[in-house]
């Protein structure tokens, strides 16, 4: 299932972004562009009715909402490695590769195959201002809004983190930072989530999704694909070392193992140089139009 239009301006800004190497950078068009004042705006309303007796009842509305859609995306997906998190029954920082505004669902069924009951997304602040039904999910699902100014960080998002893994809860925090539609590689990691499962003590689990494409078609762009979630090697925090010894670390393990299970799934080496099949399911305009033809 895909989301939004015509891609072909997108994948024209992964292609520039991958051959500049600016690997983390926002490629989508359609994302909501919003002026600071609207940025502390909407963050304000969120934070008003976060914890009201509306917002818990919507909750457990988008939750049902979610669920029910998370079982019947992944009714094809493959989940592989689930013996390797055997042993966490506690709260943990969840990191996958960014591809779709739905690949969380992938991670969901994993992580709800694994025994935790909810899974809470970190997602940048203008995600909020999304209209219609993700928009509704946005709003009052298990979100975490993040919001890049050092006010907000220390007082809201640092305590709701805290919270949610002390309860047992996984977060899951995109270290690519910047969705890449239907893009094969796992990029670079920022240390953003690393330092956050170091400074609570808690463990990283490591994901990576391989993306397999089928025959039949989406639409004309696209072929429809299924994903294989891949759950790779725990990564702790050693009590030895700083946070930032860690964090650091920690997120040079997370790259190296999704590097590894790329290569074995692909059956080839990593490069960043940029080709069609990068693009998992797509049909290149050339080919269309052979098609037609």
């Amino acid at each position: 299932m895909l989301i939004g239009g015509n891609k072909e301006k997108v994948i024209a800004n992964m292609r520039d972004a991958a051959e500049r190497g600016d690997l983390n950078c926002k490629v989508e068009t359609d994302d909501p562009v919003l002026s600071q004042e609207e940025r502390e705006k909407i963050i304000r309303k969120y934070l008003d009715k976060y914890r009201t007796f509306g917002y818990r009842f919507c909750n457990v509305c988008a939750r049902a909402l979610t669920d029910t859609a998370t079982r019947w995306l992944n009714r094809d997906t493959r989940i592989e490695g689930l013996e390797n998190i055997k042993e966490i029954h506690d709260g943990a920082i969840v990191t996958s590769n960014h591809f779709s505004p739905l690949d969380n669902t992938a991670v969901r069924e994993a992580m709800n195959k694994a025994g935790y009951r909810r899974l809470f997304i970190v997602s940048q602040e203008t995600n909020l201002a999304m209209k219609g039904w993700i928009g509704f999910l946005m709003n009052h699902e298990d979100i975490i809004p993040l919001v890049n100014h050092s006010e907000y960080l220390r007082k809201y998002f640092d305590p709701m983190i805290r919270e949610r893994l002390r309860h047992g809860d996984a977060v899951l925090i995109y270290p690519e930072q910047e969705m890449w539609f239907h893009y094969r590689k796992p990029r670079p990691p920022k240390r953003g989530a690393y330092y956050y499962a170091a400074v609570n003590h808690v463990p990283v689990i490591s994901c990576f999704v391989e993306i397999r494409d089928l025959q039949d078609k989406e639409n004309e762009e696209f072929h429809k694909t299924r994903y294989v979630m891949h759950i790779l090697e725990p990564i702790y925090p050693d009590p030895a070392k700083n946070a930032r010894e860690n964090s650091r670390e920690m997120m040079r393990q997370d790259y190296r193992q999704k590097v590894a299970a790329y290569e074995q799934a692909y059956g080839e080496t990593l490069t960043y140089d940029f080709r069609t099949e990068d693009i998992a399911g797509w049909i290149p305009p050339e080919d269309r139009e052979r098609v037609s033809v």
